[in-house]
């Protein structure tokens, strides 16, 4: 089993949702990371992110600004850690996520394994 990287990107995050849709919404994730974990796939969930954050690039140590500035639909929103056979059986199970009712798509990134 190889190890890839789901990031959550765009989907509605408007705030026009009512509790009740917000609840259902926040079910259907958790019966998907029940799923994946039932399957022997979930690595470890990782936890939604703040809109907000810094960038920080440059060798001069100087280059830090507030951000990240990436359109919405563009915006990381959170991610999740899962085992997979290959980088094709891994799309497969992204399908299932929840964020695709509300606009958003799910990046799938294969891990690199590194021998120290």
């Amino acid at each position: 089993m190889s190890e890839f990287l789901f990031l959550y990107r765009g989907g509605d995050s408007s705030g026009s949702a009512s509790p009740e849709e917000m609840q259902q919404t926040m079910q259907k994730w958790v019966a998907w990371m029940k799923a994946l974990g039932d399957g022997g796939n979930l690595k470890a969930i990782g936890n939604p992110l703040e809109p907000s954050g810094k960038v920080v690039k440059g060798k001069q140590k100087s280059a830090v600004t507030d951000g990240p500035y990436a359109e919405a639909k563009d915006l990381v929103g959170g991610y999740t850690l899962v085992e997979a056979g290959d980088i094709n059986q891994a799309a497969e199970l992204a399908w299932g996520c929840p964020i695709f009712e509300t606009g958003g798509f799910v990046e799938v990134r294969p891990i690199r394994q590194i021998n120290m």
